[in-house]
């Protein structure tokens, strides 16, 4: 298990049992006892979780854990449309991305791709995100130019936007833009939760040659208050196998092409 994914799982027991001992959590991990002791003490510092004598209790914290510290639900499902994301790609790319947990991911999996991985003095893709945390992951990375659009921060999905956002925004174009969304509707489109990121959305979706708007079977059906839009600005919708076939023939009714991403085969079902 990886730090992160070590520290997700810390976090969620914390969040059922309210306080763990060091040796408690080290058992339910797997992990060594130092290990442990060195997990709670950084998330310590990050003020998620307080150091108590010989263990941890969760902080009284009253938003959501940030995105670079949950757990997404459907893992397989977004790992499978990351890759089938990053096969759409032509390397020189100018790609957008929005944030969220499977833009993340089409994030990682492009940055990993053998061609665009490979060292070079020129950067072999541009990447657009209002995203904070792909932007610190990508920034690393000397094969990749990352531009981030500038913004207000949104403390919980770390999305930035604002007047600065759409300012930059409607500056550029983007040969591909994969836009993550928290409900798809055959009628409504694609919604987020929040009108600001929903509008910074379709404004990227908009400068973009191709809009695709990807995101995990089980937000099919589901409507959200801001909408970001439908077949009149997207290009394609982008989801896991596990979409009912019902339901993949009312988005191809509205005019959407849906792309299933096969799930990996080492994977039960994409899930």
């Amino acid at each position: 298990m990886k730090r992160h994914e070590r520290m997700n799982a810390l976090l969620e027991l914390l969040g059922e049992r309210g306080s763990m001992e060091v040796e408690e959590a080290a058992t339910a991990l797997e992990v060594s006892a130092a290990t442990t002791r060195r997990d709670m003490d950084a998330l310590a510092e990050q003020q998620l979780l307080t150091r108590t004598r010989g263990g941890a209790v969760l902080s009284a914290v009253t938003y959501d854990l940030p995105i670079r510290y949950k757990r997404g639900h459907h893992v397989g499902a977004k790992q499978s449309l990351a890759r089938a994301a990053a096969a759409m790609v032509e390397r020189g790319s100018v790609v957008g991305l929005s944030g969220g947990t499977t833009t993340t991911e089409i994030a990682r999996a492009l940055v990993t791709r053998a061609d665009l991985a490979e060292p070079s003095p020129q950067p072999h893709l541009t990447i657009v995100t209002n995203a904070l945390n792909i932007a610190y992951e990508l920034a690393v990375r000397p094969q990749v130019k990352t531009v981030l659009t500038g913004g207000v921060a949104h403390s919980r999905t770390f999305e930035l936007t604002g007047p600065y956002s759409e300012l930059m925004l409607g500056e550029i174009t983007v040969d591909i833009a994969f836009i993550g969304a928290n409900g798809m509707d055959p009628r409504t489109g694609a919604t987020v939760h929040d009108e600001a990121e929903g509008r910074i959305n379709g404004l990227m979706a908009r400068h973009a040659e191709r809009a695709v708007v990807v995101t995990d079977s089980s937000k099919a059906g589901v409507r959200c208050f801001a909408r970001i839009g439908g077949p009149e600005l997207f290009d394609t919708f982008l989801t896991d196998s596990g979409l009912p076939g019902p339901m993949r023939r009312k988005f191809e009714e509205q005019g959407l092409p849906t792309v299933l991403a096969e799930p990996d085969p080492d994977e039960d079902g994409g899930r």
